[in-house]
């Protein structure tokens, strides 16, 4: 295309924009056309994938609202709206169903919930972290604590916004599995973390005082 526009330049130089025009306008108006029609497709297609977002998220709402009606009602709504949105819509409706099932004593099936969230690639992958989070979190009392600490260890990086949740609940793994050496460590790390939250550092340092005693 550029070297038809360098001969165009030259051609009209010399006063050749009849033939020119004969020679080449067919492909100009063409391509000018698909330009125009390519610039008006892409901006259908946004409004239309905003119009489609807005659509459901009005029906994540309304989904989100069964629960009024108990829990169980929201979790099936909930479930069917999950069904067919957009992965990220349908992660927020996850992660409330899995928030209804823990209200009503059923930790297992939520974690398996949170399960799901975090294997699913197509999910944005600060919601699969967090879901991560969230089963080692129904796991927590029962699950094996090696597993459960690996599961958390790229969440404990720096970088991760989970990583304060993170420090904390594997350090609660660590005492559980009887390495109070190293909970008093973690522990004593975030309490001194002043980017950590002051609840979370809080905690830890009751908690480092209370393993320093051990």
């Amino acid at each position: 295309m550029s070297d038809i526009f360098r001969e165009v330049d030259e051609d009209l130089r010399r006063d050749r924009a009849e033939h020119l025009f004969k020679k080449y306008g067919g492909a100009m108006i063409a391509a000018a056309v698909l330009v125009v029609a390519g610039t008006g497709g892409y901006s259908f297609w946004r409004h239309w994938q905003a119009q489609k977002k807005q659509e459901q998220t009005a029906a994540l709402v309304t989904a989100i609202s069964q629960s009024g009606q108990g829990p169980e009602k929201g979790v099936d709504a909930l479930a069917a709206f999950a069904g067919s949105a957009d992965p990220s819509l349908a992660a927020i409706a996850q992660f409330n169903a899995a928030a209804l099932m823990i209200r009503q004593g059923k930790g297992t099936d939520a974690a398996t919930v949170y399960d799901g969230i975090a294997g699913n690639a197509a999910v944005p992958a600060q919601y699969r972290d967090l879901a991560t989070l969230m089963g080692v979190m129904q796991r927590a009392d029962s699950g094996d604590p090696a597993q459960l600490t690996a599961k958390l260890q790229p969440l404990t990086a720096d970088t991760s916004p989970w990583r304060f949740s993170a420090r904390e609940l594997t350090a609660m793994l660590a005492a559980r599995a009887g390495d109070t050496e190293k909970a008093r460590t973690l522990y004593k790390q975030l309490a001194d973390d002043q980017q950590a939250p002051s609840g979370v550092r809080g905690r830890a340092a009751d908690l480092a005082s209370l393993y320093g005693k051990g």
